[in-house]
């Protein structure tokens, strides 16, 4: 069926939704339904202060949700995707005991449980079956929580979302747990092109075994709506019939499914009702919230969510995505919406769609600020207030307007959005943060900004960096400074300067003058492959280690070397760098202390998707060269015979240049080898060291364009 007429922002809305309602229950994870009235009382809007965490966090049910979607993108989004390709995406994209999952361990946490049947060979489905892990593993939450990508990548089309959702909750999970996602995404789905709620839970019944506990779980919590006005007296049949006390283990979907149905079901189609309802029945409050969030979202779309108290503004689009794929970790939910949406449109037979020729910061959604904030400094405080607008864009419908006032000599305005972790989120509790920057030294920082006609007087504006210095504290560097006089405008583009081995935390735009008036920010963007070192910077600092996405089993600082890896089985990575790098090369100088394989990668997407460069000992004991390709296993693109010994340095050089590869060492002895291949699989990613089973160390990694 044809997409919908508003798919986008129906789409921004679910996300929207599903992150509102994660970051509203993440606070109390795991109450009793007595502790938080207790402690709580009715949660209405964020309480997140009260308990004196953050708002904006790790989750896995943001992080799971939207990184196992990108099967479909990896594997050619067809609609034949299967279970098992589903499964090499979690390999990929999940760093064991690191990233996405609660480590519970094989037997208590089904997701652990599954990504280690994965990793010992065993495919999806089997991999979450019932028969291999038990029907108490295999019928937690998890499936649900993780499934309403699938539905927004198939508008309209509930068989399909709910076809999906099943390869997808089969990875880990089985029996009820598969047909509680079902629902979720059939309803998700249909929500798309249809208000009714009693619609769309007869079309997900309609997925699902009529002798199963979820179908009838939904039949009972529909009777109980007909007979009990108060949502409370339903949640106590829920309890009864339906508690913890009768479905074991660690989080089970049918308690849960039950208090999804019961917000939905009592919240009078209102989103801040239905969250409430939700989250103050207690369990998983997080990830119920969350699912609730996500299908009104898209059932009302960005009206329903706007009708209640300011649930947007606190957010400002944030999410963090903390995986293999390092340079998609800090992201925003304009992003994440533009990325289901081209998975969808794909499906359909659509091209993509790429706002202002793909500028990463657009505006084009009502209301997205893409995670810009106000800066709060003394020297700035009370001078800005930024909106999205209608209109004062060159080559989209909307913009983002800085509304000044106050400027005076020693006031300015300033507002900024993060391209890696801020000081806040270096210790962030829970789920680990995984991210390395999206902006590096030597990409180009374009940007296009309009003074409103009606200001009175000019007004100078610049962009400038936030910077970690050497005691991980932030700095500001600033580009070329333009006087903007009443309805003028400007195209920035800026280099972004060296930074000393340092990472880039933040780009924004300053104000300076006098008085009040409006600019508009049209879009902010960057392209190109970067021009930096990786080291340990002068005077040193921790934050340029936390740039890396650690993938190896031990990642330590030497005396006199800033990376030494350690691997005790299989292959490790340690990856630096943005999906969106294309072009480039990147070299080190490495010594192995101990190894199978080590060297360079290139074009990194993952743990398990790359390019690389590579010494190694063949199964005859000599040693060899490889330039290979991972991806669903590794393939040598070309060999050849190359002496090495441990304890000594060798200088690696890859070059990535559309379907060209090409690779370089050279020996301590001056000996040096060139391997070239064509190969067209990898279009984009980042870089890293490698290592199979021991133990190096490198000095420097460089990356450079062309």
């Amino acid at each position: 069926m044809p997409l919908p007429a508003d798919y986008v922002e129906r789409v921004y809305a679910g996300v929207l939704g599903k992150i509102i309602g994660v970051y509203l229950g993440r606070p109390f994870e795991g109450w009793t339904y007595d502790r938080i009235m207790a402690e709580l009382g009715e949660v209405w809007h964020y309480v997140h202060e009260r308990r004196g965490v953050p708002l904006v966090v790790t989750d896995d049910d943001i992080s799971g949700t939207f990184t196992f979607l990108r099967a479909l993108p990896d594997y050619g989004a067809t609609r034949a995707l299967s279970p098992a390709q589903i499964g090499q995406t979690w390999l990929n994209y999940i760093i064991e005991n690191r990233a996405i999952l609660w480590w519970g361990g094989m037997g208590r946490s089904t997701e652990h449980t599954a990504f280690l049947r994965l990793k010992r060979g065993i495919a999806a489905p089997r991999s979450g079956s019932a028969a291999l892990n038990g029907r108490v593993v295999a019928e937690q939450i998890g499936a649900q929580i993780f499934i309403d990508g699938w539905a927004m990548i198939a508008p309209g089309d509930p068989e399909l979302a709910a076809d999906l959702a099943r390869r997808a909750a089969s990875v880990s999970h089985d029996g009820e747990a598969i047909y509680g996602a079902q629902v979720i995404a059939a309803m998700e789905s249909l929500a798309f092109v249809e208000c009714d709620l009693n619609v769309l839970i007869d079309a997900a019944v309609r997925c699902i075994p009529q002798e199963s506990t979820i179908f009838r779980l939904i039949a009972d919590l529909r009777e109980w709506r007909a007979r009990f006005p108060d949502w409370r007296a339903a949640r106590e049949q829920i309890v009864a019939r339906y508690g913890y006390d009768r479905y074991p283990g660690n989080c089970h979907i049918v308690p849960n499914h039950a208090l999804i149905l019961l917000g939905l079901l009592y919240g009078d189609d209102d989103f801040q009702k239905s969250l409430m309802i939700t989250a103050t029945a207690g369990w998983d409050t997080d990830c119920n919230a969350g699912n609730v969030g996500c299908l009104l979202g898209i059932k009302n779309g960005l009206a329903g969510i706007d009708a209640g108290p300011d649930w947007r503004g606190p957010v400002a689009d944030r999410l963090y995505l903390p995986t293999a794929d390092g340079g998609r970790a800090v992201t925003d939910a304009v992003r994440e919406t533009y990325t289901v949406v081209n998975i969808g449109r794909a499906l359909a037979g659509e091209a993509p769609l790429a706002p202002k020729h793909a500028a990463r910061f657009h505006f084009e959604l009502p209301g997205s600020v893409q995670g810009f904030v106000v800066d709060d400094s003394a020297d700035a405080r009370g001078t800005l207030r930024i909106e999205n607008v209608a209109g004062h864009s060159m080559h989209g419908n909307r913009s983002l307007a800085l509304h000044y006032r106050h400027l005076a000599p020693g006031c300015t305005a300033r507002a900024a959005t993060a391209t890696f972790l801020s000081p806040d989120t270096r210790h962030m509790p829970g789920y680990a943060m995984l991210a390395s920057p999206t902006l590096y030294p030597g990409q180009h920082i374009q940007a296009l900004v309009c003074a409103d006609s009606a200001n009175p007087s000019p007004v100078q504006c610049c962009l400038y960096l936030m910077v970690y210095d050497s005691c991980d504290a932030l700095i500001r560097k600033y580009g070329d400074v333009t006087t903007l006089t009443p309805g003028s405008e400007h195209v920035f583009a800026w280099r972004a300067p060296e930074t000393g081995g340092q990472p880039i935390a933040a780009v924004g735009i300053e104000l300076r003058g006098r008085g009040h008036g409006t600019v508009y920010l049209d879009y902010l963007s960057w392209e190109g492959a970067p021009e930096a070192t990786f080291g340990k910077p002068a005077g040193g600092g921790d934050m340029w280690r936390r740039a890396w996405v650690n993938g190896v089993d031990g990642y330590e600082q030497g005396a006199d070397t800033p990376y030494r890896l350690i691997q005790n089985e299989g292959t490790g990575l340690l990856i630096q760098g943005a999906r969106e790098w294309r072009n480039y090369r990147v070299g080190a100088t490495v010594t192995p202390h101990l190894a199978e394989a080590f060297g360079i990668g290139a074009r990194v997407q993952g743990m398990r998707r790359y390019y690389a460069l590579l010494l190694i000992h063949r199964a005859d004991g000599a040693g060899a060269v490889q330039l290979v390709r991972a991806l669903d296993g590794v393939t040598p693109l070309a060999e050849a015979p190359f002496a090495w010994t441990y304890d000594q340095p060798y200088t690696f050089d890859l070059r990535v240049a559309g379907h060209d590869l090409s690779g370089v060492i050279h020996a301590p002895d001056g000996a040096s080898i060139t391997l070239t291949a064509r190969d067209d699989r990898l279009d984009g990613g980042g870089i890293a060291l490698l290592l199979t089973e021991g133990c190096i160390s490198a000095d420097q990694v460089a990356v450079r364009s062309g």
